[in-house]
C-alpha cells in the first residue's frame, strides 16, 4: 500500500491536483517546488500528511531531504515547461529538465522498491510524425529544445534501471486543460482563451488556427498518473483522447460557453511549434486499464464554469 510520495513541481498546475488527490487517498506528500511558476495557493494550506518544501531539483541538499522522507515512489513533474522560452535559452532548459532529473535519480538510486513515475510531454516529443495518432513504438525526433531535453530524461532512466534496478512509468502527455490552469506564462491555450474573454482583454491565435492537438481534461490525467504509479509496467505510455482538434475548435467551443460572439485574431505561427499530433492511447487502455472519461465539450464547459465562478 502506497503510504509516502514525493511529487516535484507539486505546486504547478498538474502537481497541485496530483497532491490533492494523493492526500484524499491517505498518501503521505512531500510536496516540493521552487515556486518559479508553480503557486504556493495551488496547495492546501494545512493538511496533517502534507509536507511543502521550497527546493529546486537542482539544489545539492536534495539528497538528505530524501533520505529523511524516504518516499516510496517519486511523481516527477518539475520541469522548465517553456517550449519558447527553450528556444531562447537551450541552456537553462537542459540545466532543469536534464541535470534536475539526474540530481533527482542520484537521490533515489539506492531506495529499496522505489517507484519513479515521470511525466513528460507527447505533445513534443514526437515531433511531427507522418502517421498519426502517434504510437509510442514512434521514432522520436523533437522538433524544439523542451522536446529533446524532455526525452532525453527517458533514456537516463533506462540507464537506471539496467544499473541500480529503478523501477519506472513514463506517461507523454497531451494537451491538458482544466479548472485552475494558470492562464499566465506557457498555459495551454484553454486557459489563455477562456481567462482573454471573460476579461475583455486581447488575444491572439498563432498560424492559421488549422493546427491540431490532442486535449485531456485534468481529472483524466491524474487518474492515468496514479494508475501508472500502482502498475509494473514502465510505458511509455501516451495519456490523451485520440482525437485531434483545431486551436479554431477550441475557440469556438470556448467562445460557445462564454457567450463571446467576435471573431479571434490571428498572429504568425511561433518558432518550434508543431502544425499537427494526436495520440495513441490503446497501450495505456491494454497496460494500465486507464481510459479518458471525460469529453472534450464537457471539459471545456467545466472549465469555462470554474473560471466564470472564481476569475470574476
Amino acid at each position: 500500500m502506497l503510504q509516502k510520495a514525493l511529487i516535484t513541481g507539486a505546486a504547478g498546475f498538474i502537481g497541485s491536483n496530483l497532491t490533492k488527490k494523493l492526500l484524499n487517498n491517505n498518501v503521505q506528500v512531500l510536496a516540493i517546488d521552487d515556486f518559479s511558476s508553480g503557486k504556493q495557493s495551488n496547495l492546501p494550506s494545512k493538511h496533517k500528511n502534507l509536507y511543502v518544501k521550497e527546493i529546486s531539483i537542482l539544489d545539492d541538499n536534495l539528497d538528505n531531504l530524501l533520505l529523511d522522507f524516504r518516499p516510496d515512489i517519486t511523481y516527477h513533474l518539475a520541469a522548465q515547461i517553456s517550449v519558447s522560452s527553450s528556444t531562447k535559452n537551450p541552456v537553462y532548459d537542459a540545466k532543469v529538465n536534464i541535470i534536475g532529473s539526474i540530481n533527482l535519480l542520484e537521490s533515489i538510486k539506492t531506495f529499496n522498491n522505489h517507484k519513479f513515475v515521470y511525466i513528460t510531454s507527447g505533445g513534443t516529443v514526437y515531433g511531427e510524425p507522418k502517421n498519426l495518432p502517434a504510437l509510442e513504438s514512434y521514432h522520436a525526433e523533437p522538433l524544439s529544445q523542451y522536446g529533446a531535453s524532455k526525452y532525453s530524461v527517458e533514456n537516463y532512466l533506462g540507464i537506471y534501471n539496467r544499473l541500480y534496478k529503478t523501477r519506472y512509468s513514463i506517461l507523454r502527455l497531451a494537451n491538458v486543460y482544466g479548472p485552475n490552469q494558470d492562464p499566465h506564462g506557457e498555459a495551454g491555450v484553454v486557459a489563455i482563451f477562456i481567462k482573454a474573454i471573460l476579461s475583455n482583454s486581447n488575444f491572439q491565435i498563432y498560424g492559421d488556427g488549422k493546427d491540431q492537438r490532442d486535449y485531456i481534461y485534468i481529472d483524466d490525467v491524474i487518474n492515468a498518473i496514479v494508475l501508472a504509479g500502482e502498475s509494473n509496467k514502465y510505458g511509455p505510455f501516451n495519456i490523451g483522447t485520440g482525437i485531434g482538434t483545431s486551436t479554431n475548435k477550441i475557440f469556438s467551443l470556448i467562445a460557445k460557453y462564454c457567450q463571446f460572439s467576435k471573431n479571434p485574431m490571428y498572429a504568425d505561427p511561433r518558432i518550434g511549434d508543431i502544425n499537427k499530433i494526436i495520440l495513441d492511447i490503446t497501450k495505456a487502455k491494454e497496460e494500465i486499464n486507464w481510459s479518458p472519461k471525460l469529453s472534450l465539450d464537457e471539459g471545456i464547459r467545466k472549465t469555462v464554469e470554474w473560471f466564470k465562478n472564481n476569475h470574476h
